[in-house]
């Protein structure tokens, strides 16, 4: 099957181009920067220049494609206070891939995330048949699913706000390791109670080949492996890799640690993938986020990340989906 991929240079696509090209695939990557581009060459698959804005572009390599995976999300005008554009942009990319396979019965498999709905204030376990009405990024998760009416086999797969690896620099986890290296405190807000689902990159990029290869139209699949891993568990692995203390504040000072992360760093997103392992026989295979912490790759140089603590306009009004650019 020939696959264009949005966000294939980026930490999950880094994953997902390998995986489809071993399994027989050829990849059609979209790059936007000369050492994308490289980065895709050289691992064995077609390059196609081009952005989330142009989306004349995106739709004619879809259309050339057999399949299509749409990771790309532009985090960086998120990070720059621009999230509703982000959104806005990701929602118009997500139409005009539709646009492209509409009738087809090709398979189009997007990208979305279980913390929101734990912004949503969703209790209890979520699981892939639990859908809201709108919202951002929801909007865009919604109108992938609603492809399926118009003859395309569409699928989304939520990721959790956590998917980790060696490959994970700018994720959630580096960003706190990070604060706790800057702050020289490993930080959980009250009792740490709290629960964050995670899974492991290659796990992810396994289950986006096997959405594409065979999905329902209209799945909405999880890609979870630990289905709740208190925030206090996470913060304890984090103080013993860096040799740190690890230490509970209590809510009102969690914004003072945690800058405009502090609602993430207390949100309770516990999740399943029951019904997605059912559906596609996808079972994790690599280690949990507490075991991939130990391994010691994260705190093996200080992150790269800059945001952690800053307080950009748009930052604190919506979720980060983790790691799909």
């Amino acid at each position: 099957m020939r696959v264009f991929v949005t966000g294939a240079s980026g930490h999950v696509g880094s994953a997902v181009v390998p995986e489809l090209l071993e399994a027989g695939h050829q990849v059609v990557g979209l790059a936007r920067s000369d050492k994308s581009a490289a980065g895709l060459a050289a691992a064995g698959a077609q390059v196609y220049r081009g952005d989330l804005d142009n989306f004349d572009g995106i739709a004619a390599a879809a259309a050339a494609a057999d399949g299509a995976i749409h990771l790309a999300f532009k985090h960086d005008a998120m990070f720059a206070g621009d999230f509703e554009g982000a959104v806005a942009a990701d929602l118009r990319a997500v139409e005009a891939l539709g646009g492209a396979l509409a009738g087809t019965g090709k398979p189009l498999v997007a990208t979305s995330g279980t913390a929101l709905f734990a912004v949503a204030g969703l209790k209890g376990t979520l699981t892939e048949a639990n859908a809201l009405d709108a919202g951002p990024r929801i909007d865009a998760e919604n109108a992938v699913v609603a492809l399926a009416e118009r003859g395309i086999r569409s699928s989304v797969v939520r990721l959790t706000p956590t998917v980790h690896s060696t490959l994970d620099h700018n994720g959630f986890i580096p960003t706190f390791i990070s604060i706790a290296r800057s702050k020289g405190v490993s930080v959980y807000v009250g009792d740490g109670a709290n629960r964050w689902p995670a899974v492991h990159t290659l796990d992810a990029a396994r289950l986006y080949r096997l959405a594409l290869e065979s999905a329902p139209a209209g799945s909405r699949l999880h890609a979870v492996d630990d289905e709740g891993i208190t925030f206090r568990q996470i913060a304890e692995a984090i103080g013993r890799g860096l040799n740190l203390p690890v230490v509970s504040v209590p809510p009102t000072q969690a914004d003072d640690h945690f800058g405009f992360l502090s609602a993430h760093a207390q949100a309770d997103n516990p999740s399943s993938s029951t019904l997605t392992r059912d559906l596609l026989g996808w079972k994790p295979l690599r280690p949990g986020l507490i075991d991939d912490l130990a391994q010691g790759h994260y705190f093996d140089a200080p992150a790269t990340t800059t945001y952690a603590t800053q307080s950009s306009p748009g930052a604190g009004r919506g979720p980060v989906v983790s790691s799909t650019a």
